[in-house]
């Protein structure tokens, strides 16, 4: 596989440790790889340790305001100059088991053998306490709320899938010339579900590989704008900003892929902010600690 040239894309903020414990991972591979790693104004030394502890990561500096989509979106934006073969979106907090990488490329070329050349691959991920699964490729709900995504579970086999939480994926240079970066209509949530639509809608597929390549805790929502614990006043005010959802990020992405009634679906989140949500588990879209 040393022969295959991929981009790692990351960004990071304020989470040294972690951040260092997912490259140590990241470069014990047995995959020779480029990383792409925007650090959005960390202020706990994460930018120097980079340095130290591994200079030849590509270092990109965000401006503070950047969040998970426009730090990914600045790291896509440089390697995709470069042209590489693939491209890998990952976080920080996911730290990926022996032969992830290898595992993930052997899928795409299965794939691409039985007729899906344009297919990303997405890793599945568990929490490292619990052993239950976290993130990885997502289908829309089949019930009335169309714009709720839920897990899919990987079996022995790829499974396609409809979009994805983008915590481990791997896209082809193929899907990314179709579908190019993450929009930047997005900030910090909704982009990853919005590449994998879109990518769809352009010919392109979405599978998820069979097993879990790596760990990566479930995010909570408490404190955010799902926590009934939470005034309504504190619900109301953390649903509109940008780890929620944003006026303008979430009218985007409904008008986009929620067909001719897209302003029901826009109302929700704002309703269930008022009425209360029951899971106090959220996806990485929805969590406060991806920053």
């Amino acid at each position: 596989m040393n022969h295959v040239h991929l981009a790692v894309l990351m960004t990071c903020y304020n989470r040294r440790d972690t951040t260092l414990a997912c490259l140590q991972a990241l470069y014990e591979q047995n995959v020779t790889v480029d990383i792409y790693l925007v650090d959005d104004g960390s202020s706990d030394g994460t930018a120097d340790a980079i340095k130290a502890t591994y200079p030849e990561v590509k270092l990109l500096k965000g401006n503070g305001n950047l969040f998970w989509v426009g730090g990914m979106r600045m790291a896509f934006a440089e390697a995709l100059k470069s042209s590489y073969d693939y491209y890998l979106w990952l976080n920080d907090d996911t730290i990926l088991e022996p032969n992830a990488l290898c595992h993930l490329l052997n899928i795409h070329r299965y794939l691409t053998e039985h007729d899906y050349p344009n297919s990303i691959v997405v890793g599945s991920t568990l929490d490292p306490v619990t052993k239950k699964p976290t993130y990885g490729g997502a289908v829309q709900s089949k019930r009335w709320y169309s714009n709720k995504f839920e897990f899919v579970k990987p079996g022995l086999e790829p499974q396609e899938c409809e979009t994805m939480y983008g915590n481990c994926v791997l896209i082809p240079s193929s899907v990314a010339e179709r579908v190019g970066n993450i929009d930047a209509a997005f900030i910090h949530t909704l982009g990853d579900l919005d590449y994998g639509l879109r990518a769809q809608k352009l010919g392109c597929s979405v599978w998820v590989a069979p097993g879990y390549v790596g760990t990566c805790s479930q995010n909570c929502v408490r404190g955010t704008w799902a926590d009934t614990n939470l005034p309504l006043y504190e619900r109301l005010k953390k649903v509109f900003q940008t780890k929620g959802f944003p006026l303008r990020a979430w009218t985007v992405f409904v008008k986009r892929h929620s067909g001719p009634f897209w302003y029901i679906y826009w109302l929700l989140p704002y309703v269930r902010a008022v009425i209360g949500y029951k899971n106090l588990n959220a996806s990485p879209s929805f969590c406060e600690e991806n920053k």
